[in-house]
């Protein structure tokens, strides 16, 4: 779909080629705007740092997480997310490697609405990208707030 946008938010670069290979193999025409760590990404949220004077009101449909991330980690960044009303009805999925179950629990308690652990399988990791594209971008409506679509 056009006009939607992803924040990938994912320190590896390996993983960032992989989902963006994968949104390009099924011509998923998102934009994807990538922050490479925790702090970028609330910066890139909220309109400060680098990303300060970014239109704060054009925000991601959705938000797919990494949790070990430098500066800030994905916990936090996901607390924060929640704790913010431009953004605490903004779908965040985590898509991580971490096979924790305290990660797991810790990610549905403090909001995430979606828990996914990266497939190691190219080819699944590729279907996993393509269902996480269909269902939250074309299959899930987002309530709007203060007139805003997230």
């Amino acid at each position: 779909m056009l006009n939607k946008t992803i924040l990938l938010v994912e320190d590896n670069p390996d993983d960032v080629t992989l989902t963006l290979r994968a949104l390009k193999q099924h011509n998923i025409q998102s934009e994807v705007v990538v922050a490479r760590d925790g702090l970028e990404a609330l910066d890139y949220l909220f309109g400060m740092g680098a990303h300060a004077g970014r239109d704060a009101g054009s925000m991601p449909q959705l938000i797919l997480l990494d949790l070990k991330l430098p500066k800030i980690d994905g916990m936090e960044v996901l607390r924060r997310i929640r704790a913010d009303n431009r953004t605490c009805l903004m779908p965040v999925v985590i898509l991580t490697s971490s096979r924790e179950e305290q990660d797991l629990v810790d990610g549905y308690t403090f909001g995430a609405n979606s828990y996914i652990r990266k497939p190691v399988d190219f080819e699944e990791f590729v279907e996993t990208v393509r269902q996480l594209d269909l269902y939250w971008l074309v299959l899930n409506e987002t309530p709007t707030h203060n007139g805003v679509l997230v």
